[in-house]
């Protein structure tokens, strides 16, 4: 016996949220289905906040820094990452979600969701061409980079525990590693 899975579209999704129909549920939209999002534990909530001021002053006014909203994929997904770090478009955000072209890159905070954010994740937004995604390992505080979306793939991997990252979409920005891993 073969079981297919109902796949939604964004639009069906939109239209579930404007029922009401997800109120009080913690999905996000992945690939047409719709996957329950862990909670946030202590150390999540506390890092990312930390690391998404850390970053807003740093970037100052060259990015947005939106922790915890959703972004819209072409692939049928609308995840919401902890932090994207997106093109400062103000009110056009009314409109629509960011879209891939909108976004410089992701950063997921990782414990009890991290084989989905380094399979399934890693694989949608290599699909929409981000250019580049980070996965925070709360476990082993280490900092996971994606980058160089090829064929569906990101085709550099590296794996960081301390140092300084340069971000690909601002080379001239030195991002230290620990403020992100372990504020």
């Amino acid at each position: 016996m073969v079981v297919t899975t109902a796949k939604w579209t964004i639009e069906d999704y939109h239209r579930m949220i404007a029922a009401g129909i997800l109120d009080n549920r913690c999905v996000e939209l992945l690939q047409g289905e719709i996957i329950e999002m862990s909670p946030e534990g202590e150390p999540h909530a506390y890092f990312s906040s930390e690391a998404g001021e850390y970053l807003t002053g740093l970037l100052g006014d060259r990015a947005t820094i939106r922790p915890a909203k959703p972004i819209t994929l072409a692939n049928n997904s609308e995840p919401e990452p902890d932090i994207a770090i997106v093109q400062r478009l103000g009110r056009e955000y009314l409109n629509h979600h960011p879209y891939p072209q909108n976004i410089f890159w992701l950063i997921e905070y990782s414990d009890s969701s991290l084989e989905k954010d380094l399979e399934m994740k890693t694989k949608i937004y290599a699909e929409a061409e981000i250019p580049e995604y980070w996965v925070v390992n709360l476990r082993k505080r280490q900092l996971i980079v994606f980058r160089d979306p090829q064929d569906g793939e990101y085709a550099s991997k590296s794996t960081l525990t301390g140092g300084t990252i340069y971000p690909v979409a601002f080379l001239d920005i030195a991002v230290a590693v620990d403020l992100i891993v372990s504020s």
